[in-house]
């Protein structure tokens, strides 16, 4: 498994899990935010950054809570069972999911490795779409009101 983190111009960062099988709240809060804080901080010194992830117990947890404070980190919120409106969700896994189908792996490193190409090979417009996508797709949420709208 892997954390991964992308913005309006592409990949920022991809974090393997080594030795674990799911995130927790401290591997989070001490070990994967602070490496993307920091190559944030390299591209953006002097820009408002704000960050947005789903609802996963390790996100909102209070040791997560706490780490973004500590750095001022702003975060945009997700509102509750909206896969449709996590960028990752909706862009990421399913076209590196496809790009990746049917290729085997001799170990997870391996994986990982194609699994990171996959996306640094993205071009810039198609994750600037992505993005704009997204905002979209906020947009449609406040429209109807937190409601569910892909069938709308």
């Amino acid at each position: 498994m892997v954390a991964t983190f992308v913005s309006k111009i592409g990949h920022v960062m991809t974090i393997p899990l080594e030795g674990q099988r799911t995130v927790n709240a401290e591997w989070y809060a001490s070990i994967c935010l602070p490496q993307v804080v920091s190559e944030l901080r390299k591209e953006n010194c002097n820009r408002r950054i704000i960050l947005h992830h789903d609802n996963a117990s390790s996100h909102t947890a209070h040791r997560t809570k706490e780490f973004l404070e500590q750095e001022n980190r702003e975060l945009l919120d997700h509102p509750p069972y909206s896969p449709d409106l996590s960028p990752n969700d909706f862009y990421t896994f399913p076209k590196i999911k496809n790009k990746l189908r049917e290729q085997r792996f001799s170990s997870p490193e391996e994986a990982v490795d194609a699994y990171k190409t996959a996306i640094l090979e993205t071009p810039t417009s198609e994750w600037n779409g992505c993005f704009n996508d997204w905002f979209h797709r906020m947009e449609k949420c406040v429209k109807f009101r937190g409601e569910y709208f892909e069938k709308q």
